[in-house]
């Protein structure tokens, strides 16, 4: 579990072997089966969750019971309902697992405990929201601006390997188009 996170840290700061051997206190570890949930609208959000091994899915649900899939999360990867979890209010979002997965979990006490005890740490998460800010900017401007096979590209580019990880409908939803659609762009690609 903690190799997967120590690897991703060491990828953005530099961590000391002594702030690596004290990660794990911060942290519980998870398993989730395939379609089972982290989260849940209304739920309060209590811990982040950094992914291992696995992927999980972050969305809402419309009032036809749609889901509007706004993050696909995989190894490396942190997910959680945010502002959920800093503002200490009910969730928005559900989150849920695509394949059977393993997690580290902090909570809000512990995660504000290991910024303390290990400095390297406010680093790090800096980087990781300045990153996550950038995406979300281009997320946008890539649902408001680009046709749906730009998108689709787009993703292609970035994840090479998502069609082999991630089922077709689901990708369509991230894309914000139907499943239909996307089948269509496929056709045309061959």
């Amino acid at each position: 579990m903690f190799p997967t996170l120590i690897k991703h840290l060491t990828e953005k700061i530099a961590l000391s072997e002594e702030a690596q051997a004290k990660l794990p206190q911060f942290f519980e570890h998870k398993t989730l089966a395939k379609k089972e949930f982290l989260l849940q609208e209304g739920d309060y959000c209590k811990q982040l969750t950094f992914i291992s091994k696995g992927l999980l899915k972050s969305y809402t649900l419309d009032d036809k019971g749609q889901e509007h899939i706004s993050l696909l999360a995989w190894e490396g990867w942190w997910v959680s309902d945010f502002k959920s979890f800093i503002c200490d209010e009910p969730a928005i979002l559900y989150i849920d697992a695509v394949e059977a997965s393993e997690v580290l979990l902090i909570t809000h006490e512990n995660y504000e405990k290991m910024l303390l005890e290990i400095p390297a740490m406010e680093r790090y998460f800096r980087i990781l929201y300045q990153n996550s800010l950038v995406t979300k900017d281009r997320r946008l401007i890539s649902s408001n601006s680009y046709s749906a096979e730009e998108k689709y590209r787009h993703l292609l580019k970035l994840y090479p390997f998502i069609g082999k990880r991630v089922p077709q409908h689901l990708i369509a939803s991230f894309l914000g188009i139907t499943p239909e659609t996307l089948s269509r762009i496929k056709k045309t690609m061959l």
